[in-house]
């Protein structure tokens, strides 16, 4: 059911709708939304299970790489060093993982933007980012795999303790919090855009290599985006908050839901590749 014309909205919805940065692209989306229904509306068992059904794809994606890591064992072996991990990778393993880099920037455009085919592209997402997270952990971490183990524990901490501020209203989603969250944001992907132009210009490159062997300025980069992360889920609370409390349609879940689900996969690859950094450093 529409609203109304002339049905006045709340403030605190319309504070949501004009801000600049609400949340992950899928959830400031979700601010836009001017619908509500009265009898099948959005809630927050539905958008609980609807992300679990998204997290176990992941775990589907996990199992496909262990899966396919005999059958891709063929061709030539590449060696490499990734953050002090000696690695050992077939030619087509190489592939299979660009295919599947490519293959999550696809699918998540297109359950960002196209909202009808988000339990489905949503979920071939999750499985990309499960296939890729199994190859960090089984591949580069190999001998080493319960730190991934490690890397969930602390996500789940992270979350746990994200979802008590903001139940307890100890951190509340304001006009400042979002700012500050804007400039964190921006600072961190521009400086992130300018090392990678820098690093193809000869110039600079040398300066590039020498700030990424940098231990302290590499870990400092990586915790910035996890906090990042972490306030994304502060928002992402906020956002879901007013999809169930102003009566969004139940089909809303569905974003919500994948909403949540990319902010906590990308948290723990960012506490994972934080673990890695350090474990390589120590190796």
């Amino acid at each position: 059911m529409n609203r109304l014309p002339n049905e006045p909205q709340s403030t605190a919805a319309t504070k949501t709708k004009n801000s600049i940065l609400a949340s992950n692209p899928v959830m400031r989306r979700l601010n836009k939304v001017d619908e509500y229904d009265d009898v099948n509306s959005a809630t927050y068992g539905g958008i609980t299970l609807k992300t679990v059904y998204f997290l176990l794809f992941t775990v589907a994606g996990i199992i496909l790489q262990l899966v396919l890591a005999k059958t891709l064992a063929t061709g030539e072996i590449l060696h490499f060093t990734y953050k002090g991990f000696e690695v050992e990778m077939y030619t087509t393993e190489g592939i299979a993982l660009v295919v599947s880099v490519i293959a999550a920037i696809v699918f998540q455009l297109l359950a960002f933007f196209a909202r009808a085919t988000t339990p489905v592209t949503g979920a071939l997402y999750c499985v990309t980012q499960g296939y890729f997270i199994s190859f960090l952990i089984f591949k580069i971490l190999h001998g080493k795999e319960y730190l991934g183990a490690l890397a969930l524990l602390i996500t789940m901490v992270i979350i746990l303790v994200m979802a008590i501020l903001y139940t307890k209203g100890v951190i509340r989603v304001t006009k400042k919090f979002k700012a500050v969250m804007m400039t964190l944001f921006i600072t961190v992907i521009s400086v992130s855009i300018l090392m990678v132009i820098a690093a193809f210009i000869p110039f600079t490159r040398p300066l590039v290599q020498a700030m990424q062997n940098n231990l302290i300025l590499s870990i400092g980069f990586t915790v910035i985006f996890i906090i990042i992360a972490a306030l994304f889920l502060i928002c992402d609370f906020d956002t879901i908050d007013r999809v169930v409390t102003n009566k969004l349609p139940k089909k809303y879940e569905w974003q919500a839901a994948f909403g949540l689900a990319f902010t906590v996969i990308w948290l723990y690859l960012k506490v994972l590749d934080l673990i890695i950094t350090i474990a390589g450093n120590k190796k």
